[in-house]
């Protein structure tokens, strides 16, 4: 459901002769494009040409981004029907509807997903010496070793909940993994309890190696679950376990703060955080052997309906058997590890950039120069302030720990910190409040919109004036990320670019109109009209015969006016070639509205993060590198910052290493049809796009 502000543009009706593009069947549904992603995510754990804990990985990458699908976008589609605010959106297509096709296509992806596990990837790990020992066929030894670890590693943390008037059904974490229980007897208190709950804590480990000595194996483990219910009886003495059934609960998870409400974010964030463990049940796993009026009581339990039920055939939770890729010290079945390239001797930072933009491509170039600038700025005493957005960075985090060190030193430390990343709250609130008390400047932006940006300024005194030098770029400060996502980042001391920065964190630590930009696009003000402008000014170019074309790669494209405009241009004669990783609501190729419209999705080694817009601009090839995705959530709802690539230089190789090999990808590539679903091209040539850069721009260990 729309804002009024972001509706407000909609058109009632088309000009004579011309479709009308508010047609809802121009419109796919994000929830389910989202969906089709996470399918697309999952084909790779079917692919026979990746190396096998690989496909594994994928299979464990599949089970969380479906967990957070639930927790974020069905729980809010469920809040809709309650409060009964089921209007439809652009596709025309109401919540009830949407949410029955989405448990349609997930129970049918879910069962693929454990016919692959069961059926492909375990059968192949045994071939490999990697097994996952089922409770059925323990050896006698390892049988006995896992009676022992039960005894002292497991039983002392293990409570067993009996219900009856006395003790209810208990609450029950967010994705945490339970068991229904059915014994048979009477207890010490004469109570005929006949239906118990264990809860799991998550202290313990979900995957256990059992010790080469006791299986004759390096590689054999068995899942805590499997022996927890191997020893059920212990928890209940006297008393006779007639089933006991693994459960797991994922819950709404999404934070609402009321902007009217907020006096304090930080105070309130803390307040709302504990609850996000306990929110509305969404969906309901059980194991397959689960009696079916067991099932039901677990059903009724959390208030849910039959179509919120999965019932699987193994561990409730596969995300947990990423584990195993990381345990298993099997080089041969694994991607060929790869060092990020060093473009740059990082020496003097600040010389270097002065010498000319410096241009980065993660993962496949270091992160490294970024961390040096910020590093050789923490000791440099010509180092006045230094300003910085985060938005995630992961606990331990060198860039937090060079912040400190800085207001520590003395510096002007200015953080804003985006308390509202999602999942990742916790760790902002811990790291604002370690800045703070090192005396740094913490800001939190603005409420009720989220500060998205990649933004660092560092402002130096050279020769009795100030200069400013920035990194910006299209993904976060994070270790961990920089070496799984693709982004960009442009280190650049641009006085006009400085400017802008400078400007945008005045906004965002203190009151005032929106400054005019003279090079960067920011967003929830000019950004998407930019976008607009470019657009439309693509149309009228072809429309006089001269060449145009309007290049881009995203996350994610579902902003109805930008694909009104897409489709217009594309009516104009434009060439519009996207790259969108995930929801994309833009249908291509329809004839009359989109025919020069191609939209591929590329799913490989990597997360496709960075998003970069491509305007032929006359054949001056305008090129633009941003934090925005073209969602109306970014364009409208977030502080984003899009950035020009002026380097004629620089600008040839994002064009090159984003756009021209994306789209001439047939090896991870993805077609999206008219008809809404994907396809994978022809593999003609087998081209990797994320491979050639691999071979490129990185090194290889010990090379």
């Amino acid at each position: 459901m729309h804002t009024p502000s972001e509706d407000e543009d909609r058109t009632s009706g088309a000009p004579e002769g011309a479709p009308d593009l508010n047609r809802p069947e121009l419109y796919l549904n994000r929830e389910l494009s989202v969906v089709a992603f996470n399918r697309r995510v999952l084909a790779q754990a079917e692919d026979p040409e990746l190396p096998l804990l690989q496909r594994l990985r994928f299979l464990t990458i599949y089970s969380s981004n479906v967990d957070e699908f639930f927790e974020v976008r069905v729980a809010g589609l469920q809040e809709g029907v309650a409060l009964d605010a089921a209007s439809p959106g652009p596709d025309g297509l109401g919540i009830e509807e949407v949410l029955e096709r989405l448990h349609d296509q997930i129970h049918s992806a879910i069962a693929r997903q454990y016919e692959v596990l069961n059926q492909d990837l375990l059968p192949a790990l045994a071939d490999q010496g990697i097994c996952l020992l089922k409770r059925t066929g323990w050896p006698a030894e390892v049988d006995r070793w896992v009676q022992r670890y039960f005894q002292d590693q497991v039983l002392p943390v293990l409570t067993p909940v009996g219900l009856d008037p006395a003790h209810p059904f208990p609450q029950v974490l967010n994705k945490g993994l339970n068991f229904v229980v059915s014994v048979q007897g009477h207890d010490a208190f004469e109570r005929d309890v006949s239906i118990a709950v264990v809860r799991v804590p998550r202290c313990l480990p979900r995957l256990i190696r059992v010790p080469r000595e006791v299986s004759g194996h390096r590689h054999h483990f068995v899942m805590l679950s499997s022996v927890i219910h191997a020893h059920m009886e212990d928890l209940f003495l006297g008393m006779e376990v007639a089933g006991a059934w693994q459960f797991r609960v994922t819950r709404n998870s999404d934070l609402w703060l009321d902007p009217e409400e907020v006096d304090d974010l930080r105070a309130a964030l803390s307040m709302e955080l504990p609850r996000r463990h306990y929110g509305k049940a969404v969906r309901l796993e059980v194991a397959s052997n689960c009696p079916p009026d067991v099932a039901r009581f677990l059903v009724r339990q959390f208030d849910l309906t039959p179509a919120d039920l999965y019932q699987v055939d193994g561990p409730v939770n596969l995300a947990r058997l990423s584990a195993l890729c990381d345990l298993v010290d099997r080089p041969d079945l694994k991607l060929r590890p790869f060092v990020p390239g060093r473009s740059h001797e990082t020496g003097d930072v600040f010389a270097l950039i002065r010498s000319g933009d410096v241009l980065l491509h993660h993962p496949f170039q270091s992160f490294v120069p970024v961390l040096e600038l910020l590093r050789q700025a923490v000791n440099d005493p010509a180092v006045l302030a230094i300003k910085q957005t985060l938005y995630r960075t992961g606990s331990g985090s060198p860039v937090v720990k060079a912040l400190i060190e800085a207001a520590r030193n003395g510096k002007a430390v200015t953080a804003c910190v985006e308390l509202r990343a999602r999942f990742d709250e916790a760790a902002n609130l811990d790291l604002a409040a370690r800045l703070t008390a090192a005396g740094a400047n913490v800001v939190y932006g603005i409420v009720g919109v989220k500060t998205h940006a990649k933004m660092l300024l560092v402002v130096r005194r050279e020769g009795g004036e100030l200069r400013r030098y920035l990194h910006l770029g299209t993904g976060n400060y994070h270790a961990t990320t920089a070496r799984l996502y693709t982004d960009f980042s442009l280190l650049t001391c641009d006085p006009a670019m400085g400017a802008d920065v400078h400007a945008v964190f005045q906004q965002l630590t203190g009151p005032g109109a929106a400054p005019p930009l003279r090079e960067l696009a920011q967003s929830p003000f000019r950004l998407k009209a930019l976008l607009l402008e470019r657009i439309a000014a693509e149309a009228e170019t072809a429309q006089r015969g001269e060449p145009s074309a309007i290049r881009a790669k995203l996350n994610a494209l579902t902003d109805p006016q930008v694909i009104r405009a897409l489709y217009e241009a594309s009516r104009a004669g434009v060439p519009i070639d996207l790259l969108v990783r995930g929801a994309c609501r833009l249908r291509p190729r329809v004839p009359g509205v989109s025919d020069t419209i191609r939209v591929r999705s590329i799913v490989g080694r990597f997360l496709e993060h960075a998003r970069v817009y491509h305007f032929c601009a006359g054949g001056t090839d305008e090129v633009w590198c941003a934090s925005a995705d073209w969602m109306e959530r970014n364009l409208h709802r977030r502080v984003e910052v899009a950035f020009p690539i002026l380097d004629p230089t620089l600008k040839a190789r994002v064009l090159r290493e984003s756009l021209d090999l994306g789209l001439a990808d047939d090896e991870g590539a993805w077609c999206l049809e008219a008809d809404g679903r994907y396809r994978p091209p022809s593999r003609e040539t087998g081209a990797s796009g994320q491979g050639i850069l691999l071979g490129e721009l990185a090194g290889r260990p010990g090379g």
